[in-house]
């Protein structure tokens, strides 16, 4: 989509660019911020509730009458549950097992309900291909029917008969497969909550009719599920009896060879074991605890010896504490010891008794490590014959070793040949207990889910919703008149509100010209906006005239605005009529005012004043004329109109010439306002080169009705051409509907304040 321009200089650039930018549809940007106008949006859709209500309307009656010509539907429902309580009547494993109760399982056979097998098999049980319900071949053909029945025999009546016998087992076969699409299209199965349990429903025109085929849908969904278990034991038990005979024979070889090689090779056992090995037993047994032993009595030793070289006097020797020797002999010392103790604190050490008391405690001491060197010795003489007798309990152990290493030799074969007899055995046997288990469960399979409850023959149709299609149908009306709304938003290329002039095309907006049919009263709308002006001088359009006659004078700070030129992108857009109220405006403000007509096309200045001239514009610039010959007075207003004669013409560029810019000069200085009704813009090109010549130019474009691009391409056009653009002013603007259109815009608020105009 292209984006408006704004003209400033003679560079232009997207408005979208600029900040503060309005796309016109609800949305303004900010610093890169997008924000709903709500005011906007509510002011669009009161503009068009009419195209809305119209839209919603009739979707809603389309509903209403889909609704209630549809043909009504019943819906019977089987509920079908998967039962994790499975019936043990032997104490044995089915061949084919029950479902797991998980999630998974639960909707993998929904989907097992929605099958094209099971449908087949409702379909095959009650004959419902020869049912017109859902044969459409077997229902009454219509015009179109009997046409393409008439071709096809045609056709089929010239081809050879193995041809026509093919063809028709194909469409035979194509016409059942559409009766079971049809059936599954009516068929819904649905898992209820979380629980096992599945709702099998069925829908059809006739009520008993959908109670029938749901029940049967359920029924045959059991009845696979016990086909499924019978057959899979009955190829299990045929299995197994082929193969329990062939291993019958391969035990009983197995068997044989296993005891003629033990002979063979004298491979005796006793208690599961051969008499070597129980030999090697008793020997590794025995060694075992000799060793232990061995190791007991040398830590003993080396413990004892550690202390001994450690300084220790034997005292803390763990074999000394354990005597009864040292005991006695500790319990003497300690007497003497006290003894001494006694005497030294009443005799000198030399005292006699004192003598002979050490003398007896020194020989105790004596005594006592003599009795410490013999336990010593005496756990010296223990290790060596622990040593001995592990020795020879070694020597033992070896021989034994050897023998068992030969028979091992020939054991290597025959705990192979021991092997595959096990293995044929307890196959042979496992087999054996399978197939008696399958044999007793033949004939005793139950089905893994169970019916619930049986569809009943339902009373109330369940098609039509009336109340579900009326609320859908509601939303579908609301959302229809939304869509057209925005469509036509989005269609609309219409400029309706200053704002838009400002932010769509980045030029002023200078002000907004009424309809005179929209603020008049109904025995005023007969007259034209000119004499509408001058017989109500305080109504609404002449205030906005004169508000957009003030905001001409003032487009230009610091240069006095005296030549304006009004012109517009097509014609038809009130450019004259705009320019007669503006001049007979200002001759009521008191100013000096004339106005010239510069479409040579139209000439609408003389059809709008009434007035049939002799000499005008033309013949002054050729130099036939003088000005005041050729200036007429307005005597409603007392302004000044220099108009174009009926009859004159001209090819030549007469407003490119000096003779124009001296009229023009010449007007300026013995006129306040100037005022020349251009022809459009994008139409002729004499109005870029009068442009370029006034002080200023009021761009007209018509309220909702000019496109915005022409708009852009026309100010381009002036803007090339060096022309200043005071701004753009729409005009016919209905104001009872620019009340109602955008927040924002002084012609909301009109309904507050048109009472305080004069009508």
């Amino acid at each position: 989509m292209n984006q408006p321009f704004e003209f400033r200089g003679l560079n232009a650039r997207p408005v979208a660019e600029a900040p503060g930018f309005d796309d016109g549809q609800g949305w303004s940007g900010a610093a890169g911020a997008r924000i709903v106008d709500l005011h906007h949006l509510l002011a669009t859709f009161r503009r068009r509730l009419k195209l809305f209500l119209a839209v919603a309307l009739l979707v809603f009656i389309i509903a209403l009458v889909v609704t209630l010509k549809a043909t009504p539907l019943y819906t019977a429902t089987a509920s079908v549950m998967i039962d994790n309580r499975t019936e043990q009547v032997v104490d044995s494993q089915a061949v084919l097992s029950g479902l797991p109760a998980d999630t998974a399982t639960v909707d993998t056979e929904v989907e097992v309900l929605r099958s094209r097998q099971l449908a087949e098999r409702v379909v095959e049980a009650l004959a419902l291909d020869e049912d017109p319900e859902f044969n459409s071949a077997l229902a009454a053909p219509g015009l179109a029917d009997r046409i393409s029945n008439s071709i096809d025999a045609m056709f089929a009546a010239s081809a050879p008969d193995k041809a026509r016998s093919r063809l028709t087992g194909i469409e035979t076969q194509r016409q059942r497969e559409r009766v079971v699409d049809t059936v599954r299209e009516r068929l819904v199965i649905r898992r209820v909550g979380l629980t096992y349990v599945m709702g099998v429903s069925f829908t059809s025109p006739d009520p008993a009719k959908a109670a029938r085929i749901a029940n049967a849908f359920a029924q045959n969904y059991l009845l696979e599920q016990l086909q499924a278990k019978f057959e899979a034991t009955r190829q299990a038990n045929a299995w197994l009896n082929t193969r329990l005979d062939d291993l019958r024979g391969e035990v009983i070889q197995a068997e044989a060879a296993v005891e003629q090689y033990r002979n063979a090779n004298n491979l005796l056992s006793a208690s599961g074991a051969t008499l070597t090995e129980q030999e090697i037993s008793t020997y590794n047994t025995q060694l075992a605890t000799v060793r232990a032993q061995q190791a007991e009595d040398e830590a003993r030793l080396s413990t004892a010896r550690a202390q001994m070289a450690r300084g220790s006097t034997g005292d803390d020797v763990g074999e000394a504490l354990g005597s009864t020797v040292v005991q006695q002999l500790r319990a003497r010392r300690a007497e003497v010891s006290g003894r001494v103790a006694d005497l030294s604190s009443r005799y000198g050490p030399r005292h006699p008794d004192m003598v002979r008391a050490n003398r007896e405690l020194a020989d105790i001491d004596s005594q006592i490590q003599a009795e410490i060197e013999r336990i010593v010795s005496n756990l010296e003489a223990r290790v060596q014959v622990a040593r001995q007798r592990t020795a020879s309990m070694q020597g033992s152990l070896s021989g034994a070793r050897g023998t068992l290493a030969a028979n091992n030799n020939a054991g290597v074969r025959l705990n192979e040949l021991q092997r595959n007899a096990e293995a044929s055995r307890t196959l042979y046997q496992g087999l054996l207990d399978r197939f008696k288990e399958t044999t007793s469960q033949e004939g005793l399979e139950e089905s893994d889910a169970r019916i619930v409850s049986r569809a009943i023959i339902p009373g109330s149709p369940s098609s039509p919703n009336v109340p579900l299609n009326l609320g859908l149908g509601l939303v579908l009306a609301m959302g229809a008149g939304l869509a057209v709304v925005v469509l036509a938003e989005m269609l609309d290329a219409g400029l309706a509100t200053g704002e838009d002039v400002e932010t769509r095309l980045g030029m002023p907006h200078i002000g907004s010209v009424p309809l005179v049919s929209s603020v008049a009263d109904a025995r005023d709308r007969h007259l034209s906006p000119a004499d509408y002006l001058l017989d109500k001088p305080l109504s609404a359009f002449a205030e906005a005239i004169r508000a957009l006659r003030t905001s001409i004078l003032f487009s230009r700070v610091g240069h006095p605005v005296r030549l304006i030129a009004v012109t517009s992108t097509l014609p038809g857009e009130g450019k004259t009529t705009t320019a007669v109220c503006l001049a007979r405006s200002a001759a009521q403000a008191g100013q000096k005012v004339v106005i010239i007509d510069c479409d040579l096309r139209r000439r609408a200045v003389n059809k709008l004043l009434g007035i049939d001239p002799e000499v005008g514009l033309l013949e002054v610039l050729n130099g036939t004329a003088t000005l005041e010959t050729a200036l007429y007075s307005d005597d409603a207003s007392g302004a000044w109109v220099l108009p174009l004669t009926p009859a004159s013409f001209t090819p030549r560029d007469v407003f490119n010439s000096p003779a124009m810019d001296a009229l023009l000069t010449r007007l300026g200085e013995n006129f306040d306002l100037v005022i020349i009704d251009t022809a459009p813009v994008l139409a002729v090109a004499d109005t870029r080169i009068l442009a370029a010549r006034t002080d200023a130019v009021v761009f007209l474009t018509r309220w909702r009705a000019t496109p915005r691009k022409a708009v852009g391409a026309s100010l381009k056009l002036l803007d090339q051409a060096g022309a200043h653009v005071a701004g753009v002013a729409l005009v016919q603007v209905d104001m009872k509907s620019q009340a109602r259109y955008g927040y924002g815009d002084a012609g909301y608020y009109y309904g507050a304040y048109k009472a305080y105009y004069t009508a």
